[in-house]
């Protein structure tokens, strides 16, 4: 991964070096996670700087570059930039602060700082393409996100609240091999299942509820994510069309992605059916997001992307229907995109479960 940054910083010419202060891509590109550190690369060298903290374990773990103790920080990538002869310095644009960028402008005296997206985008580029170490790390995160699944339909009770079961959800990913939590945990039910990101209650469930569900864990930093919606005791018929409808929705975006389909035609292939059946209004979120060692990020299923999906991609397919005052229904699983369609990544039941 470092190798392959220091060849697209290369075809930007000799002397043009990156700075990575972002904890996702210092850990993206060294393989370590710290809350603190600079990662500078230039074409032919890679130096991570870190402070007392982290050094010993820094020095153990990191075999892609350099380790370096933190001293007077900007001072210090000044002396680095120097050494690597750099003219043009990169900057993640949108991670970075005015406050670091006026402390790094207020050093680098001779180096140009491009503000613009060059960096994330080269980046980006890099991320997006999963290797099959990524894959493999996803894939056992959603394993145990399944295992949990599995084991939370037992919980669920009519009585229960929102809160207990987002918590025995987190307690069984943690307590079976999580490393952490994708996100916070949502379980919403009844009428707070309209609200896609909904935060569990003290809302207790209730005979007649749609409940969704949406989680994941994390495996050496790599997310899961999937979503599932059950119904409890009983479901009406405008229940069931709904969530036929947005199981359809899934089911005609994952039978059509794959490599060079544009992001834009991907979210068409779930909305276009949500639209047929007449509840577009009611499907207000992107179709999906790329999934790794963010749970956002490039590319996007969705209307205002710009992006062509590519072999290697694994994004989320996560149609839904939310209907004001009634209820919601969203269904996502995780798929790997190929050359000619796409690996579902999720093992988990898609037809209506009623408990």
């Amino acid at each position: 991964m470092m190798n392959d940054l220091q060849m697209l910083l290369k075809d930007k010419g000799k002397n043009c070096c990156a700075l990575i202060i972002s904890p996702e891509n210092r850990k993206y590109f060294t393989g370590f996670e710290s809350s603190d550190g600079f990662l500078l690369v230039s074409p032919d060298r890679a130096v991570f700087i870190t402070d007392g903290r982290y050094i010993e374990a820094a020095e153990k773990q990191i075999t892609a570059c350099e380790v370096m103790l933190l001293g007077k920080a900007y001072p210090q990538i000044a002396e680095i930039l120097k050494e690597m002869k750099c003219n043009q310095l990169l900057v993640e644009s949108t991670r970075m602060t005015v406050s670091t960028y006026n402390s790094l402008k207020g050093v680098l005296k001779n180096i140009s700082i491009s503000t613009d997206a060059t960096l994330d985008t080269l980046i980006n580029s890099l991320r997006c393409v999963k290797t099959q170490n990524e894959v493999d790390s996803i894939v056992k995160a959603q394993r145990i996100a399944e295992d949990a699944f599995r084991h939370i339909l037992k919980f669920i009770k009519v009585g229960v609240t929102e809160k207990e079961i987002a918590l025995e959800l987190d307690f069984y990913m943690l307590r079976n091999g999580g490393e952490g939590l994708s996100f916070e945990t949502i379980a919403v039910s009844g009428k707070n299942s309209s609200m896609p990101h909904g935060v569990p209650s003290d809302k207790k469930i209730e005979n007649g509820d749609f409940i969704t569900l949406d989680f994941g864990t994390v495996i050496n930093g790599y997310h899961s994510d999937m979503t599932r919606t059950v119904a409890v005791g009983f479901a009406t018929d405008e229940m069931k069309n709904v969530y036929d409808t947005v199981l359809k929705a899934q089911n005609n975006c994952l039978e059509n992605i794959k490599a060079g389909v544009d992001c834009k035609t991907g979210d068409e292939f779930a909305r276009s059916v949500i639209k047929e059946y007449g509840y577009g209004e009611y499907f207000t979120h992107s179709t999906g997001h790329g999934v790794g060692v963010e749970i956002h990020e490039y590319p996007n299923l969705s209307p205002a992307s710009d992006s062509v999906l590519q072999a290697g991609n694994i994004v989320t397919v996560e149609p839904g229907i939310y209907i004001p005052e009634k209820f919601g229904v969203r269904i996502e699983d995780m798929a790997l995109i190929t050359e000619n369609g796409c690996v579902n990544l999720t093992n988990a039941p898609k037809e209506l479960i009623i408990l």
